[in-house]
């Protein structure tokens, strides 16, 4: 009996010691934010509002922004339709016959794409839930005017490849509907890396893409995969971008953020030997980042140019929300779309 009450006695001290602790708490004071600038419906900004926001210290990941806003870093977005007379060919590179592209179904997402809807609710994509754009409209894109049609039987599918980043960072899940519901056509979509997504369109797999490599791009119009559709004047229709981000630990080791510019980060990283996840998969990604390295180091796109700095450059051959992942476990640095980062970063280090 005297043991009961003693532990009865002794578990009413421990609770009093625990209200007090938590009373002592409610005096911290609590944390700010920034209201963001609300964008009204008809505005489609074309311009990147300058960074004023400091890295969120508190988002649960080991990871933050630390240089973006450098004009190396402008990532440019295409759309191209795929050429019906292509000189198609499969995974082994051996000519494919009787290769189906829905021309008329890739124009009309086409000409919506880059029509007064779409540009508006590209512009505004992001405001609400992450206080700026993601993407931007370009001042000089191709305008469509063209009355798109409905769809039939014939044109309803359209096999849009394209880069992960316009769909890991949700975008395309935002447009589509609107575009599906409006004229009746089904959009499926296959998101890889841009060498991956060109690859799928010049087996035929594609009516259209939607990537962001230039270089690729032009490969890709020079081998006659691309056609010129009535209204434009060009085979690649460059029309939104948005940036790259250098990503790294928050104490970043290389003080990247101190840099002059983003070739310099790369420089700090490498000099430093610090660890470094990149997509290794031809992706836009991918190529602009060998674009940023120091020349010495003769990286390229190639996984060979890379063995002599496996002790902390990590080749992945992965989409950007893998390697997102790989660099918050490795507290490594990384170069992504800023869109598909904010996306990934608002799902507590998810993409998807």
């Amino acid at each position: 009996m005297k043991k009961r009450i003693l532990l009865i006695a002794l578990a009413l001290m421990l609770t009093l010691s625990v209200f007090g602790c938590a009373k002592t708490d409610t005096t911290a004071p609590e944390a700010t934010a920034e209201v963001a600038t609300e964008v009204m419906a008809t505005e489609v900004p074309t311009e990147a509002p300058a960074i004023t926001a400091e890295p969120n210290q508190e988002d649960g990941l080991g990871i933050t922004i630390l240089f973006e806003q450098d004009d190396s870093l402008i990532n440019n977005y295409s759309l191209l339709a795929v050429n019906e007379a292509a000189p198609f060919v499969d995974a082994d590179g051996k000519a494919v016959a009787d290769v189906a592209i829905n021309t008329v179904g890739a124009k009309a997402l086409i000409d919506w794409m880059l029509g007064d809807e779409a540009a508006t609710l590209i512009a505004n994509y992001g405001v609400e839930q992450y206080g700026e754009a993601l993407f931007y409209i370009k001042e000089d894109k191709p305008v469509s005017t063209a009355e798109i049609p409905q769809e039939i039987d014939e044109t309803k599918t359209i096999r849009l490849s394209t880069t992960t980043s316009v769909n890991d960072s949700g975008l395309l899940a935002y447009l589509l509907p609107t575009f599906e519901s409006e004229y009746g056509y089904t959009v499926e979509v296959a998101s890889a890396g841009t060498g991956k997504a060109i690859a799928a369109a010049q087996m035929g797999n594609a009516d259209l893409i939607l990537v962001h490599s230039k270089s690729q791009e032009e490969a890709y119009v020079t081998a006659g995969f691309s056609k010129i559709l009535d209204g434009y004047t060009s085979e690649r229709l460059t029309f939104m971008y948005n940036f790259f981000v250098l990503i790294g630990p928050k104490d970043d080791p290389a003080k990247c953020a101190e840099a002059t510019d983003v070739k310099d980060a790369f420089a700090r990283i490498a000099e430093g030997k610090f660890p470094f996840v990149s997509r290794g998969d031809l992706s836009g990604t991918h190529t602009k980042e060998v674009s940023l390295w120091p020349e010495s180091l003769a990286i390229t796109t190639d996984a060979a140019s890379v063995e002599a700095y496996s002790e902390w450059y990590a080749y992945s051959n992965a989409g950007m929300g893998v390697c997102l992942t790989m660099a918050n476990e490795m507290n490594a640095y990384i170069l992504s779309d800023k869109a598909t980062f904010l996306a990934f970063r608002a799902n507590g280090g998810t993409v998807g």
